[in-house]
């Protein structure tokens, strides 16, 4: 139960926010949205708001912001429930339809369900860095009995230098003390304003193959650092993601090393049970890889639509509503197809 409901709550911190960049942005350039749905399949509730109907479907797994414009159907034809943007034709001369705004708006409305998933994965990895805290260069805690304790180091002391070479991140002190391979370190401090000086002798410890001194740092929660460290950490996701692409074009990954909604549920039970730092990791990481799979230019995906959308600006001749459907519905068929293959690898993956 505890993993259905994380589950469910995972796919909607990946979808709604890519719905509701679609919806702001369109409402923003004054397109007419007819249905704004998170979910797929049939409607379990619906509320009508002025000329919107919200609604909220059977299957979490996907979404939709339904306007007027291009590619479509009519307002009281199912959607296909794929996540990302789906797009109905009613009145083509209508100067609220989304076929009619201008190409630079469309790609912004298009874009925009993406964006805000990597602003999601932005916002999450900056709580997560500013809870958990930043490594200072202050002592937060000595051991009892340890090399720092009995050499008088205390609570609170700040690192200044070992061995008179600078200390300037945590990472230097564990650095500094290996360095000197057993023998006695000499640490300046500051203590309450003043500067001192203490000759700590590092005890190797066989388990961990390493020297210490029994000392931990203090943590800091600074808002503005975790902004910063938001950024860095969004950027690495890209990073990592970029490199899994590479793999799977290259051949060095394959079908089997992909996940749907299945492997996904998976995961979730697997890193909830071991902290909700590293499920709150994996909803970052779901997030970016879906905001940098929604941007391919392929067919059915809003980078496809973008593709479509440049061709009509930089020829002048826009492809006609009739063929973009037809293409966009040959790409729902085989994204349809790949879901297909990847749920039964995930599940053979989870019997075998």
């Amino acid at each position: 139960m505890k993993t259905a409901i994380l589950a469910i709550l995972m796919f909607l911190l990946m979808i709604f926010p890519h719905e509701l960049g679609h919806f702001i942005a369109a409402k923003k350039f004054g397109v007419k949205v007819n249905e704004f749905a998170f979910g797929m399949g049939p409607a379990v509730w619906k509320k009508q708001k002025g000329e919107t109907l919200y609604s909220v479907r059977l299957f979490p797994i996907g979404g939709f912001c339904a306007m007027e414009g291009e590619d479509g159907q009519n307002e009281d034809e199912e959607d296909d429930g794929e996540p990302g943007m789906e797009i109905e034709k009613k009145d083509p001369d209508d100067p609220r339809s989304f076929n009619n705004k201008k190409p630079w708006q469309k790609i912004i409305i298009l874009a925009a369900g993406s964006l805000m998933n990597v602003l999601t994965a932005f916002i999450v990895l900056t709580i997560m860095t500013t809870v958990l805290g930043f490594a200072t260069t202050t002592i937060g805690s000595v051991t009892a009995g340890s090399p720092a304790d009995l050499a008088g180091l205390e609570t609170g002391d700040k690192i200044v230098s070992i061995d008179d070479k600078a200390v300037k991140e945590w990472s230097d002190v564990g650095k500094y003390i290996q360095e000197a391979e057993g023998g006695a370190v000499s640490f300046e401090v500051e203590r309450k304003g003043t500067k001192q000086e203490f000759s700590v002798t590092p005890q190797f410890v066989e388990q961990e193959n390493r020297y210490i001194i029994g000392i931990t740092y203090k943590g800091s929660h600074n808002v503005i650092r975790g902004i910063g460290q938001g950024f860095v950490q969004t950027g690495s996701l890209f990073g990592i993601m970029i490199d899994s692409f590479r793999m799977l074009f290259s051949g060095e990954a394959g079908i089997r090393d992909l996940s749907g909604p299945v492997g996904i549920v998976q995961m979730v039970g697997e890193t909830s049970s071991i902290g909700w730092w590293y499920y709150m990791f994996l909803l970052a990481l779901i997030c970016v890889n879906l905001a940098m799979i929604n941007m391919l230019p392929l067919p059915a995906l809003d980078g496809g639509r973008i593709i479509f959308v440049l061709y009509g600006w930089i020829t002048g001749k826009p492809v006609s509503a009739k063929v973009e459907g037809i293409v966009h519905t040959i790409g729902i068929i085989l994204l349809l197809a790949l879901a297909a293959v990847v749920t039964m690898s995930d599940i053979g993956r989870i019997i075998g």
